[in-house]
Protein backbone atom coordinates (compact mmCIF):
# COMPACT_ATOMS: atom_id res chain seq x y z
CA UNK A 1 0.00 0.00 0.00
CA UNK A 2 1.25 3.60 -0.99
CA UNK A 3 0.25 5.97 1.75
CA UNK A 4 0.94 10.18 0.82
CA UNK A 5 0.70 12.47 3.62
CA UNK A 6 -0.83 15.93 3.18
CA UNK A 7 -1.11 19.17 5.07
CA UNK A 8 0.66 22.31 5.75
CA UNK A 9 4.86 22.99 6.35
CA UNK A 10 5.38 22.25 9.96
CA UNK A 11 2.76 19.60 10.67
CA UNK A 12 4.96 16.82 11.38
CA UNK A 13 4.64 15.07 7.90
CA UNK A 14 8.50 13.81 7.79
CA UNK A 15 8.74 12.71 11.41
CA UNK A 16 5.36 11.25 11.61
CA UNK A 17 5.72 9.59 8.02
CA UNK A 18 9.06 8.29 8.98
CA UNK A 19 7.61 6.85 12.19
CA UNK A 20 4.52 5.19 10.11
CA UNK A 21 6.90 3.59 7.56
CA UNK A 22 8.90 2.16 10.35
CA UNK A 23 5.64 0.74 11.68
CA UNK A 24 4.53 -0.85 8.42
CA UNK A 25 8.18 -2.16 7.75
CA UNK A 26 8.32 0.03 4.64
CA UNK A 27 10.18 2.89 2.75
CA UNK A 28 9.70 6.76 3.55
CA UNK A 29 10.34 9.15 0.92
CA UNK A 30 9.93 12.88 1.79
CA UNK A 31 8.54 14.60 -1.81
CA UNK A 32 10.55 18.02 -0.97
CA UNK A 33 13.69 16.10 -0.79
CA UNK A 34 13.15 13.47 -3.69
CA UNK A 35 13.41 16.90 -5.48
CA UNK A 36 16.10 18.31 -4.23
CA UNK A 37 17.76 14.60 -5.11
CA UNK A 38 16.49 14.29 -8.57
CA UNK A 39 17.30 18.41 -9.68
CA UNK A 40 20.59 18.39 -7.96
CA UNK A 41 19.74 21.77 -6.22
CA UNK A 42 17.98 23.04 -2.88
CA UNK A 43 14.18 23.45 -2.84
CA UNK A 44 14.33 27.51 -2.93
CA UNK A 45 16.77 27.58 -5.55
CA UNK A 46 14.89 25.55 -8.42
CA UNK A 47 11.95 27.51 -7.08
CA UNK A 48 13.30 30.40 -8.29
CA UNK A 49 14.68 29.28 -11.61
CA UNK A 50 11.12 28.84 -12.70
CA UNK A 51 8.77 31.31 -14.11
CA UNK A 52 5.48 30.14 -11.98
CA UNK A 53 4.50 27.92 -9.30
CA UNK A 54 2.92 26.11 -11.87
CA UNK A 55 5.67 25.37 -13.83
CA UNK A 56 8.14 24.34 -10.29
CA UNK A 57 4.47 21.76 -9.81
CA UNK A 58 5.19 20.51 -12.76
CA UNK A 59 8.79 19.75 -12.15
CA UNK A 60 7.63 18.08 -8.90
CA UNK A 61 4.78 16.07 -10.44
CA UNK A 62 8.40 14.99 -12.56
CA UNK A 63 9.69 13.58 -9.84
CA UNK A 64 6.64 11.99 -8.09
CA UNK A 65 6.49 9.73 -11.85
CA UNK A 66 10.22 8.96 -11.40
CA UNK A 67 9.26 8.12 -7.67
CA UNK A 68 6.60 5.77 -8.09
CA UNK A 69 8.21 4.06 -10.81
CA UNK A 70 11.01 2.34 -8.84
CA UNK A 71 10.40 -1.19 -7.10
CA UNK A 72 11.56 0.43 -3.63
CA UNK A 73 7.93 2.42 -3.53
CA UNK A 74 5.15 0.05 -4.04
CA UNK A 75 4.89 -0.04 -0.69
CA UNK A 76 5.68 2.79 1.00
CA UNK A 77 4.93 6.45 3.28
CA UNK A 78 5.05 9.40 0.97
CA UNK A 79 5.53 13.16 2.73
CA UNK A 80 3.95 15.51 -0.21
CA UNK A 81 4.70 19.49 0.16
CA UNK A 82 1.66 21.39 0.86
CA UNK A 83 0.68 21.76 -1.99
CA UNK A 84 0.49 17.92 -2.81
CA UNK A 85 -2.92 17.75 -3.70
CA UNK A 86 -3.26 20.55 -6.33
CA UNK A 87 -2.03 20.63 -10.14
CA UNK A 88 -1.43 17.19 -11.34
CA UNK A 89 -0.68 14.88 -8.07
CA UNK A 90 -4.28 14.23 -7.41
CA UNK A 91 -3.91 11.97 -10.48
CA UNK A 92 -0.56 10.63 -10.14
CA UNK A 93 -1.58 9.31 -6.40
CA UNK A 94 -4.80 8.43 -8.00
CA UNK A 95 -2.92 6.27 -11.13
CA UNK A 96 -0.76 4.85 -7.98
CA UNK A 97 -3.29 3.16 -5.97
CA UNK A 98 -2.13 5.45 -3.30
CA UNK A 99 -4.11 6.66 0.26
CA UNK A 100 -3.71 9.96 0.71
CA UNK A 101 -3.85 10.96 4.93
CA UNK A 102 -4.32 14.78 5.62
CA UNK A 103 -2.65 15.07 8.53
CA UNK A 104 -4.66 17.97 11.07
CA UNK A 105 -3.22 19.63 13.91
CA UNK A 106 -3.63 23.38 15.87
CA UNK A 107 -1.70 26.38 14.06
CA UNK A 108 0.03 26.99 17.66
CA UNK A 109 1.19 23.54 17.64
CA UNK A 110 2.20 23.34 13.98
CA UNK A 111 4.15 27.04 14.78
CA UNK A 112 6.02 25.06 17.71
CA UNK A 113 7.41 22.50 15.57
CA UNK A 114 8.42 24.98 12.66
CA UNK A 115 11.72 24.29 11.05
CA UNK A 116 13.01 27.15 9.52
CA UNK A 117 15.55 26.46 6.60
CA UNK A 118 17.94 28.67 4.32
CA UNK A 119 18.37 28.87 0.47
CA UNK A 120 20.20 26.31 0.51
CA UNK A 121 17.86 24.05 2.77
CA UNK A 122 19.98 23.75 5.76
CA UNK A 123 18.15 24.31 8.86
CA UNK A 124 18.80 27.30 10.47
CA UNK A 125 18.27 28.06 14.38
CA UNK A 126 15.50 30.40 15.18
CA UNK A 127 14.36 32.25 18.33
CA UNK A 128 11.02 34.47 17.53
CA UNK A 129 10.21 37.13 18.74
CA UNK A 130 6.46 37.47 20.06
CA UNK A 131 5.80 39.51 16.55
CA UNK A 132 7.47 37.07 14.49
CA UNK A 133 5.25 34.18 16.13
CA UNK A 134 1.93 36.26 16.00
CA UNK A 135 3.10 36.93 11.76
CA UNK A 136 4.12 33.37 11.26
CA UNK A 137 0.78 31.85 13.10
CA UNK A 138 -1.25 33.82 10.78
CA UNK A 139 0.81 32.83 7.81
CA UNK A 140 0.12 29.35 9.05
CA UNK A 141 -3.39 30.08 9.03
CA UNK A 142 -3.73 31.47 6.13
CA UNK A 143 -1.63 28.05 4.26
CA UNK A 144 -4.65 26.11 6.08
CA UNK A 145 -7.27 28.04 4.43
CA UNK A 146 -5.46 28.20 1.16
CA UNK A 147 -4.19 24.61 0.84
CA UNK A 148 -7.26 23.33 3.18
CA UNK A 149 -9.61 23.51 -0.27
CA UNK A 150 -7.67 20.50 -1.72
CA UNK A 151 -7.15 18.59 1.02
CA UNK A 152 -10.99 17.57 1.15
CA UNK A 153 -9.87 14.77 -2.03
CA UNK A 154 -8.22 12.78 0.47
CA UNK A 155 -9.22 9.73 1.67
CA UNK A 156 -8.89 9.58 5.36
CA UNK A 157 -8.49 13.00 7.83
CA UNK A 158 -6.97 11.96 10.97
CA UNK A 159 -5.85 14.95 13.96
CA UNK A 160 -2.82 14.58 15.80
CA UNK A 161 -3.22 17.42 17.99
CA UNK A 162 -1.58 16.89 21.30
CA UNK A 163 0.16 13.38 20.13
CA UNK A 164 3.92 12.79 19.99
CA UNK A 165 5.30 11.46 16.59
CA UNK A 166 4.83 7.67 17.56
CA UNK A 167 1.42 8.39 19.03
CA UNK A 168 0.50 9.97 15.31
CA UNK A 169 1.87 7.22 13.40
CA UNK A 170 0.20 4.76 15.40
CA UNK A 171 -3.33 6.40 15.02
CA UNK A 172 -2.81 7.13 11.41
CA UNK A 173 -2.03 3.30 11.12
CA UNK A 174 -4.75 2.76 12.72
CA UNK A 175 -7.34 4.58 10.98
CA UNK A 176 -5.87 3.49 7.76
CA UNK A 177 -6.01 -0.35 8.75
CA UNK A 178 -9.92 0.34 9.54
CA UNK A 179 -10.83 2.34 6.62
CA UNK A 180 -8.69 -0.05 4.28
CA UNK A 181 -10.11 -3.23 6.67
Amino acid sequence: MRLFLAEVSGVGKTTIGTALAALLGCPFFDLDAEIEQFFAKPLERLQSECLTIHTYRKKACQVLKHLLARDSSKDCVVALPPSGLMASYPAIIKASGGVVVVLTDSPEHILARITFFDADSRPLKKILTEEEKRYYLKDIKKDMAYFGRSYRRADLTVDISGLGPAASAAKVRDMVMQTEG
